[in-house]
């Protein structure tokens, strides 16, 4: 167990970037109080590298949400949740890494820390991809059958945000290392800095990959949908046009939320496993 004042550190440090991101308006109440909680835990538990890549996960894709907003807004009405990140979003995005931290304390192993870079890559690879593939010219086809489906469809892809998913993955193998060469941690301790490069990168593309790609074919295939009785369109709302939406496909308890965490989890499963590969 880490001293008490790197608790109180933690603590400290997701209260404020909590606090910050509350008064922005990207984290509602909800939402801030499980990023504390996550943000803590990281710090804690971790070493600065599983804090400051929760870091740039959450800075780059609230900047990223908030750019050019109004040209994505046709595809993001259809989401069942937008705007500000309540706890289920916090906790499907933060929870498997917080988990993977807590066993790495518990049972260190170096391939845990890979696996959370796989995790945190998933994540921030398929917000970059709806992000930036909401502003993709050509309309998205489905990853099942190819056809064109609406913008913001679940299972939807584009070129221009699988490109995303990549660079997102990367940014996280990119802040890792970099973290990595100013503050190593105790689980990759005495490893050469071209080796952790490639154990980062590689561990992020793979996860980040493995992770977007599976949220699409989950969204797809099982998650929840619901169909408008107004326009007829496919969406993840109960209700659409002002009126209540018909269910119309999916595993009723398949939520946005769930697709999330499962699809993390697949990323850092990823991550480990090119781990084991390269070592």
């Amino acid at each position: 167990m880490n001293e008490a004042g790197d608790w109180l550190i933690g603590l400290a440090g997701s209260t404020l970037i909590g606090g910050l991101a509350y008064a922005k308006r990207s984290l509602s109440a909800s939402g801030w109080a499980a990023a504390i909680v996550v943000g803590t835990l990281l710090y804690a538990l971790g070493s600065p590298v599983w804090f400051g890549a929760l870091l740039a996960f959450f800075l780059s894709s609230t900047l990223l949400s908030r750019w050019k907003k109004k040209a994505k807004s046709t595809a993001e009405e259809g989401y069942e949740k937008s705007g500000r990140r309540d706890a289920g979003q916090v906790a499907a995005n933060g929870l498997p890494a917080a988990l993977l931290c807590v066993a790495q304390a518990v049972w260190p192993d170096p391939a845990w820390l890979a696996a959370f870079l796989g995790v945190m890559a998933s994540v921030n690879a398929d917000t970059w991809a709806t992000e930036v593939g909401g502003l993709s010219r050509r309309p998205p086809r489905s990853i099942l059958t190819g056809r064109v489906v609406a913008p913001g469809t679940s299972g939807g892809i584009t070129l221009l945000g699988s490109g995303a998913a990549a660079a997102g993955s990367l940014f996280i193998g990119a802040a890792s290392f970099l973290l990595l060469l100013l503050y190593p941690d105790p689980a990759w301790a005495g490893q050469p800095s071209g080796l952790s490069a490639v154990l980062c990168f590689a561990a992020a593309l793979a996860g980040g990959l493995v992770g977007a790609f599976s949220d699409s074919l989950i969204g797809a295939k099982w998650q929840r949908m619901y169909r408008c009785a107004v326009c007829g369109r496919t969406v993840e709302k109960t209700s659409h046009c002002g009126r209540p939406a018909v269910f119309a496909r999916g595993w009723r308890w398949m939520n946005n939320d769930a697709v999330n965490i499962i699809s993390s989890l697949l990323g850092g499963v990823a991550g480990a496993v090119i781990y084991r590969l390269l070592l």
